[in-house]
């Protein structure tokens, strides 16, 4: 009877765990950005073409290798991260599963140039899809360089699934900001075909952020500093009014590593419930420190979905950390118990109560002015000698103008009318523009007048961005 089950050869299953770790030319860069970071280095430079599909190289300054780690490192399950299942829970690295390198260079064109700071000559080795090439000395500086050439060039189906060059360079961009914000002090730099994209210095959290994305978010966050026995919550969210429709902006890392957490993202978002409309959605750049005890990253191929111990009390911690950042900020609606609520009155002085003095002998509806007279009631003063004579002569002050044409000042006022609105069509139409009731831009066009809704255009120019 013949066998049915047979072991893959390992070409194949190379390819098989190469799809799960290398999906697009993002995966690689986010694999290789790691594995700098875990080398110790300073300074990691990424260079791209045609959006990775053409090369992906990332220079650090790190540690190197040696000559038979330069080698193994591109074997199957081959680590310098643990030694034991047990070290699965004490992780304080990116990288741990041996697998990137081995799967990388099973779909594409890798060349690694190494050396140590100790050595005096560094190793270049070259392989092709998972065909060891060669291995030999040559001259590089301490550090090591990765260049991933070709992706998928043994695999055509595979190369066709990929995006255009635009949505492939989004996603390299979107993993190297999630590589770039937990670790500030590291100074990174991207180039795609020749051109800076980014140049990041070492810096603060805030000023990597602004530095990412854009230098006006500084006046728009707020910072959390919160210190548990469980967990250890540090970062920013956005205040309430720079809540933006897409939802976009929005980062959690556990351990200095990017995760997907819908759950958490929910207690954020019961924390701003009161604070923004349905359809907006805050920003916020959030770094939490948990034991590594705690937590499980080995749930999911690109370690971007995380397993918490004690999930509800971080959930907890984390909506009440936010209120709380919120409230200091007096962006969330509070009472000030500090203050007396009271009203100052002084008891002291006296109040005397108010007099009112009335005629009962008035009648509003009597017209005899004897009557009223012997009533007592209100007694009109009496005329004056110069009031009667300005009854008696008031035809007079109007003598002087009897005869009097006015149809030459009429005219003349007319003309002035004219000329005053012949000028303001002129200003109006010579201006380049204005602003009415700060909502509206008027602007002269050829054939008429141009009006613009001023926040529906800049609606439109942010959807088009």
């Amino acid at each position: 009877m013949q066998n049915v089950i047979t072991l893959l050869p390992e070409s194949v299953a190379n390819q098989i765990a190469a799809g799960e770790v290398v999906q697009r030319p993002a995966s690689i860069v986010k694999e290789l950005l790691e594995n700098a970071i875990d080398a110790k280095a300073t300074f990691i430079k990424l260079i791209v073409k045609d959006a990775g599909k053409t090369l992906v190289q990332v220079i650090d300054n790190g540690m190197g290798m040696n000559p038979v780690d330069a080698r193994m490192a591109f074997e199957r399950h081959a680590t310098s991260k643990i030694k034991k299942a047990e070290d699965l829970f004490q992780l304080h690295t990116k990288g741990f599963r041996g697998e990137a390198l081995a799967s990388i260079a099973a779909v594409a064109q890798v060349e690694l140039k190494t050396k140590r700071e100790e050595d005096i000559v560094g190793q270049l080795i070259e392989i092709e899809g998972n065909k060891f090439v060669k291995q030999e000395e040559c001259q590089a500086p301490t550090g090591s360089s990765f260049s991933v050439k070709n992706l998928f060039f043994n695999i055509p189906a595979r190369r066709n699934f990929l995006k255009d060059d635009n949505v492939e360079l989004k996603h390299i961009i979107d993993e190297f900001e999630r590589v770039c914000l937990p670790h500030a002090n590291i100074h990174f730099q991207l180039y795609s075909n020749g051109n800076e994209i980014y140049n990041l210095p070492p810096a603060t959290l805030i000023e990597r952020i602004s530095g990412l994305f854009s230098k006006s978010l500084q006046g728009k966050l707020v910072q959390i500093n919160e210190v548990t026995d469980v967990v250890k919550i540090s970062g920013y969210v956005g205040k309430p009014e720079s809540a933006k429709k897409r939802r976009g902006d929005q980062y959690f890392f556990v351990n200095d590593r990017f995760v997907k957490s819908p759950y958490l993202h929910h207690s954020i978002a019961e924390a701003y419930r009161e604070l923004i409309s349905h359809d907006t959605h805050p920003a916020y750049y959030l770094f939490l420190e948990v034991n590594p005890e705690t937590i499980d990253i080995n749930i999911h191929p690109t370690k971007t979905e995380i397993k918490f111990q004690d999930e509800k009390i971080i959930y907890a911690l984390l909506h009440s950390a936010v209120k709380r950042a919120l409230g200091k900020a007096n962006l969330a609606p509070s009472l000030d118990f500090s203050s007396e609520m009271s009203f100052e009155i002084d008891y002291t002085k006296a109040v005397s109560q108010p007099t009112v003095t009335v005629n009962p002998d008035y009648n509003p509806f009597s017209t005899s002015s004897s009557k009223s007279s012997s009533g007592g009631g209100y007694k009109q003063p009496p005329e004056s000698d110069l009031q009667k004579h300005n009854k008696q002569n008031w035809e007079s002050l109007y003598q002087n103008y009897a005869n009097t044409d006015y149809r030459g000042e009429n005219e003349n006022l007319q003309i002035e009318k004219q000329a005053e609105q012949t000028q303001i069509e002129h200003d109006i139409f010579s201006a380049k523009a204005f602003q009415l009731y700060n909502k509206y831009i008027i602007s002269a066009h050829e054939n008429g007048l141009l009006v613009i809704d001023q926040q529906r255009a800049h609606e439109r120019i942010l959807y088009e961005h």
